[in-house]
C-alpha cells in the first residue's frame, strides 16, 4: 500500500503501556470501597480522615497509602509514567493505523450524511472500555457504548505468524471491518440485532451475529472500493492480502485449526468462503445498499 505521507486521523487515543486496572481508589474491590465510604461517614471515620489530612499536610504523607494498606494490604498510589515508546516497527504500525482510520473517515464522510467519526484506541495487554475489560487475546473490537475501536498492535504480528495472513492491506481490512461495525451502529443495525439477544437460543442468535459480521466485511469492501478511487493507495497484491485475511479468520478454518472439527451452530463470524465473498461484493460494487446480509439467501 502507498500509505506513507498521507493524512493521519486525530481520532486516536494512545493507551499503550497503561494498566487497564486503574489507579488510586479505582483499584479497590467494589465491596471494600463501599465499606470504606460508609466508614468515612461515621463519626470515627471523620475524625480519622481529619487526622490523616493534617498528617499529610505536615509530613507530606499520602493518606491514600494508609487507606490502601487498611483495605487492600498494599499502598494505593497514583501512577505517573513517561510516554510510551514502542519499537520502530510498532510506531510505524501506529502511524499506519492512524492513516487507515483517516482514509475510512474520508470515505464514510462522503457516503453518510453527518457521519460521526469513531476513535481508535491503541493499547497493550488489556484495556477498559464501555463494553468492559478485554485482553489482547480478544483481538480488535468495536464498542458501541463509547464509539471506539480497540486495537493491540501485536495482533498484526499474530496475523502474520499464527494466521498466515501477512500484509499491510490485510491489516487495513481489519481496521476497516471494525469501522464497519461503527457504521452499523450509526445506522441502528447493531441495536436491532442486540435486542434479539435473550429472545432466542444462543444457536439462533449466532446466525444473526454471523450476518452482522459478514455485513461488516461487506462495508470494509465498500471502504476499499472508494478509498482506491479517491487515493489509489492499493498496489498489486493488496486485494489478495485482504481476501487471504478474510479466509484466515473464517469460523470454519479457526475451529478446524484449534480443535480439528467444525461446529456450524457455534459460528459467530461466518465461514472463510462467506467472509471472502461479502468483502469482494463490497469492493466490486462500492454500493452500501447491496450489503443486506440479513435478507440474503443463501448467505
Amino acid at each position: 500500500m502507498k500509505w506513507k505521507g498521507r493524512r493521519q486521523s486525530s481520532n486516536v487515543e494512545d493507551r499503550r503501556g497503561q494498566s487497564s486496572g486503574g489507579s488510586g481508589l479505582g483499584g479497590l474491590n467494589p465491596m471494600l470501597l463501599i465499606s470504606l465510604v460508609r466508614f468515612l461517614f461515621t463519626k470515627t471515620g471523620l475524625i480519622i480522615a481529619g487526622v490523616l489530612l493534617v498528617g499529610s499536610m505536615l509530613l507530606g504523607y499520602n493518606p491514600l497509602n494508609f487507606i490502601g494498606q487498611l483495605f487492600t494490604g498494599s499502598p494505593v498510589t497514583s501512577e505517573t509514567s513517561a510516554p510510551y515508546q514502542g519499537t520502530q516497527k510498532e510506531e510505524e504500525l501506529a502511524d499506519f493505523s492512524a492513516t487507515i482510520l483517516a482514509s475510512t473517515e474520508d470515505v464514510w464522510n462522503q457516503l453518510i450524511s453527518n457521519y460521526e467519526e469513531p476513535t481508535l484506541v491503541l493499547f497493550t495487554g488489556s484495556v477498559s472500555s464501555a463494553c468492559g475489560y478485554a485482553s489482547s487475546a480478544t483481538g480488535p473490537f468495536y464498542c458501541p457504548g463509547d464509539d471506539k475501536l480497540y486495537l493491540d498492535l501485536s495482533f498484526f504480528d499474530d496475523m502474520e505468524r499464527k494466521l498466515n495472513a501477512p500484509g499491510d492491506f490485510a491489516q487495513a481490512y481489519v481496521i476497516a471491518h471494525e469501522v464497519g461495525h461503527h457504521v452499523q451502529n450509526l445506522l441502528g443495525i447493531s441495536d436491532k440485532v442486540q435486542r434479539l439477544r435473550g429472545q432466542m437460543s444462543q444457536t439462533e442468535f449466532n446466525k444473526y451475529s454471523v450476518r452482522l459480521e459478514l455485513q461488516a466485511d461487506f462495508l470494509a469492501g465498500v471502504w476499499a472500493h472508494h478509498s482506491q478511487q479517491m487515493t489509489q493507495m492499493m498496489e498489486t497484491g493488496d486485494l489478495q492480502e485482504a481476501l487471504n485475511a478474510a479466509y484466515a479468520i473464517g469460523d470454519d478454518r479457526l475451529q478446524k485449526q484449534s480443535s480439528g472439527r467444525v461446529v456450524p451452530d457455534s459460528f459467530t463470524h461466518g465461514t472463510s468462503e462467506q467472509r471472502i465473498r461479502w468483502f469482494k461484493k463490497g469492493f466490486e460494487t462500492g454500493d452500501i445498499n447491496q450489503g443486506d446480509t440479513f435478507n440474503a439467501n443463501p448467505l
